[in-house]
């Protein structure tokens, strides 16, 4: 999730990976997002970093106890989200979406299942 975090948040500065983004439909000619794509990433990118911190947490990696409902709850939350999302990468034309961050999603989806 912290490297998912990351890439979303280079797509937020600027960086020129937008055809690996997003199904590759939004990319300027230099390769960037337009603003509210980039918006967007910002946003993912923060959430994304969230999540890296609750998975440590549930891990026992961060001392930030949560109520067991609660962490149950958002790990099955996190278990579909990341499930749906690596759908919709494996559905993307350009490879490194597909495959790249496709098998990163998967992987994300299988250890939430795996700390429920």
């Amino acid at each position: 999730a912290a490297l998912a975090a990351v890439h979303q948040l280079a797509l937020a500065a600027g960086a020129p990976w937008g055809q690996a983004a997003y199904g590759g439909r939004v990319t300027r000619p230099d390769g960037r997002l337009p603003g509210t794509y980039r918006g967007i990433s910002a946003l993912n990118g923060v959430f994304l970093g969230l999540v890296a911190w609750f998975l440590a947490s549930v891990g026992g990696h961060v001392t930030a106890p949560l109520p067991h409902g609660v962490t149950t709850a958002a790990l099955w939350f996190l278990v579909v989200m990341f499930g749906l999302n690596t759908l919709a990468n494996l559905a993307a034309r350009h490879p490194v979406e597909r495959w790249g961050l496709g098998g990163g999603t998967a992987v994300l989806a299988a250890c939430c299942l795996a700390l429920t």
